[in-house]
């Protein structure tokens, strides 16, 4: 048996309240770790009854993927207790960078100093380039703004790297020498049609990974960047979604636990000889595009 010596490590993991964040978590608390959640729920212009309804059905889509976001991150640490793992969960707006010192001094008041950051959450409002490319229907699709590029950034990336920043002061503060950072980026973070600064916001992501791992190796921290293809957390419609499948060598949707497995892996001692790694994880679907 395999042993990533996650037992008692402590895990600060970002947008973990649904998807790939919670998923992750609960597969870090399988393997003894404790694990300090941090969500954000913004505003939505689906009402209550709407997202429930999505919920009822299932299907993916905008309420659906809405419904998902608006959840508490109370429901995913009672399903880590329920498994007997050890998780706290608070809500904070990475927008504001003065709540990232915050966190990292809230977590090690319930669980201890951070071993394991996972970088998760995100920003995404549709925007092009393209005039004729805007709608309001669906996902609407807006054109390029000062205002949504600047959020992007603010959240997708200057989060990041501020957070990146926190833990390696306090790796050294308490002259650790054992470390994880994983991001996770796109493999839609090079280019991608009606989304461009989700997009650009997730390749500086890969850039801010890249230099840390560059920088902080000596310091006993590994850095990588997960790149996940088309996963269901909630948004992809069912037409889109078995097109998707067709199209992927692995002949499925991608589901938040795949994702979860790999970010467990970065951090595991048998990856301790990985640094400054992009991995695309996405049952092979980047090949086909």
């Amino acid at each position: 048996m395999i042993d990533p010596k996650l037992q008692d490590k402590v895990v600060l993991i970002t947008g973990a309240n649904h998807g790939i964040g919670a998923a992750t978590a609960k597969a870090f608390a399988a393997q003894g770790a404790k694990v300090f959640i941090t969500y954000f729920r913004a505003e939505t212009g689906f009402s209550a009854t709407e997202m429930a309804a999505a919920q009822e059905t299932g299907a993916g889509g905008p309420a659906l993927y809405a419904a998902q976001q608006q959840q508490s991150g109370e429901q995913v640490v009672a399903k880590i207790e329920a498994m007997g793992g050890t998780a706290v969960a608070h809500e904070a707006n990475l927008a504001d960078a003065n709540y990232i010192p915050k966190l990292f001094t809230l977590c090690e008041e319930k669980l201890g100093s951070v071993d394991v950051l996972v970088c998760n959450h995100t920003h995404c409002v549709l925007e092009t380039f393209d005039p004729a490319a805007v709608n309001t229907e669906g996902f609407s699709v807006g054109f390029i703004s000062a205002t949504e590029a600047d959020r992007h950034f603010a959240i997708n990336a200057r989060a990041y790297a501020l957070l990146m920043a926190e833990y390696t002061q306090r790796h050294l503060a308490r002259q650790a020498d054992w470390g994880r950072i994983v991001l996770i980026s796109t493999d839609a973070a090079h280019a991608h049609e009606a989304n461009v600064h989700y997009a650009a916001s997730k390749h500086a992501i890969e850039s801010y990974g890249r230099s840390a791992a560059a920088e902080l190796g000596k310091y006993g921290i590994t850095v990588n960047i997960v790149a996940p293809g088309p996963i269901q957390t909630g948004y992809i419609e069912p037409e889109a979604e078995a097109k998707i499948a067709a199209n992927t060598p692995l002949r499925s949707i991608g589901q938040p636990e795949h994702l979860a497995d790999v970010v467990v892996f970065m951090a595991s001692e048998q990856a301790r000889w990985v640094t400054g790694q992009l991995i695309y994880v996405g049952g092979g679907w980047r090949m086909g595009q």
